[in-house]
């Protein structure tokens, strides 16, 4: 099974949207029993709270309903578990790369828009200090990148 970690700064905007996007389009391709999908983030500021609102309104606007998930810390134990540590921006992935006692585990952790080329954005950016177009903007570049997500993992695992 493979195994995918999205991660943002504190686990309640823009890694549970990447998590249930990436969860529809499995379900929609009948990949749920091959692919695990999670999130996290750095740091535990809402370690067990909810997604934020704004964050809950924009993916029920799309059709997903993000109240089931919950905040939670990286652990030293993912980067062993998930062959993906996909992140959101530049500083949490210098984050992770800090915390990844393993080097040859680094290689794991890249950014979620580098699947998402084509747009030539590097960062799904945090739009916890902004309104709901930012929410919005998030969706859009999750959406685009688990696309690319999901093509390069079929193509690499050949499911």
């Amino acid at each position: 099974m493979v195994k995918v970690l999205f991660v943002c700064m504190g686990n309640i905007c823009r890694s549970p949207v990447a998590e249930a996007v990436f969860r529809r389009l499995l379900e929609d391709a009948g990949l749920t029993d091959k692919v695990f999908v999670d999130s996290a983030g750095t740091h535990s500021y809402h370690a067990g709270s909810a997604p934020d609102k704004r964050s809950q309104a924009a993916a029920l606007h799309r059709g997903l309903d993000l109240s089931a998930l919950r905040a939670r810390r990286v652990m030293e134990e993912d980067f062993e578990i998930f062959d993906y540590l996909l992140v959101m921006d530049l500083d949490n992935y210098e984050h992770l790369l800090a915390l990844c006692a393993e080097p040859e585990r680094r290689d794991k952790i890249r950014l979620l828009m580098d699947y998402a080329p084509g747009l030539r954005v590097r960062e799904v950016p945090d739009p916890y200090y902004g309104g709901m177009s930012g929410f919005e903007r998030v969706m859009d570049l999750v959406e685009e990148a688990a696309q690319g997500l999901m093509l390069h993992i079929r193509e690499r695992y050949r499911i």
